[in-house]
């Protein structure tokens, strides 16, 4: 009789639990890691051909990822593969196995020295490096020199995509496009274009799109990305710092403040979204790592 009364209430314990569903938090973060590579720079005024990143710009970004403590984080302008590895093991050793999964990209042509980059706590099912999407800049075949980089995740049987990207600098040789504007929206809506494609707005499919965008919020390309007539395609998510700041980006030189770097959601994703979790990293040494600030927001599946 006691066993009896044992195996119902063992089973109206599965029944109850059988139906419960666990979710998960995750964290999303985004980073331009400004120039984790060798190359011409100044250092305490004087200037330093073929140098590597500095050391204190490095424990800086360490001590950044630390304590914001992604689940999967976006990396733009990583160096090559050993530079990647460098920061990897930076992180995992002094603190103990962290990020088990990594991948690095190269970029579109062989002169481009800054990648694309992704750190994970969670295994990703598969992941795929855009490098040949083409668009036509000034009668010429133009790819986007940083390419696109997709990774595919399934939490809690919720299959969704990541996408990291890194646009074109305003920075350019060319008088007749200004900024690269013309070039940065061609690239902006090849890539979207692509992304639609692949996902069209019936799909009802999962995805994020961060990286740096180098470009404000009302610009053509960050708008590309937004909408197309009355299709919404993606939504920013509103990250912002402890005092109510957007900037994310500080250019020295001018002394200007901008918001480059964003979050995008499908509109499918926004349910996954924790309403008031974004935020922008503003503790005192944000500036040390990189010229960016990292952006970051959590997401339950």
């Amino acid at each position: 009789m006691v066993e009896a009364k044992n195996f119902f209430f063992l089973s109206v314990l599965w029944a109850l639990f059988s139906h419960l569903s666990f979710s998960e938090t995750i964290r999303i973060a985004s980073l331009n890691v400004e120039n984790y590579l060798i190359l011409d720079r100044s250092i305490n005024g004087k200037w330093r051909p073929n140098y590597p990143k500095p050391e204190k710009e490095k424990r800086a970004l360490r001590s950044i990822i630390r304590q914001v403590n992604p689940d999967i984080l976006l990396l733009q302008e990583m160096g090559d593969l050993p530079f990647l590895n460098e920061l990897w093991m930076d992180i995992n050793v002094t603190q103990g196995p962290q990020y088990k999964y990594a991948d690095w990209m190269e970029g579109s042509y062989e002169e481009e020295e800054r990648h694309l980059a992704l750190f994970s706590k969670i295994p990703f099912t598969s992941t795929e490096h855009h490098r040949n999407l083409t668009f036509n800049y000034f009668n010429e075949e133009t790819k986007p020199s940083r390419g696109l980089m997709e990774t595919h995740f399934s939490i809690n049987n919720t299959n969704w995509s990541l996408f990291n990207l890194h646009l074109k600098s305003k920075w350019t040789e060319r008088k007749d496009d200004p900024e690269a504007n013309n070039r940065r929206e061609k690239e902006a809506r090849t890539i979207r274009d692509f992304v639609r494609s692949r996902y069209p707005s019936n799909s009802k499919h999962k995805y994020i799109i961060g990286g740096d965008f180098n470009d404000h919020k009302n610009s053509p390309a960050l708008r590309r990305f937004l909408q197309v007539n009355d299709q919404v395609l993606s939504q920013l998510v509103p990250c912002i710092d402890s005092n109510g700041h957007f900037w994310t980006h500080y250019y020295a030189k001018e002394d200007s403040y901008s918001r480059l770097d964003y979050l995008l959601i499908s509109p499918s994703m926004q349910s996954s979204y924790l309403k008031d979790s974004a935020r922008i990293y503003d503790g005192h040494h944000a500036l040390w790592a990189s010229d960016h600030r990292m952006v970051y927001a959590d997401f339950e599946f």
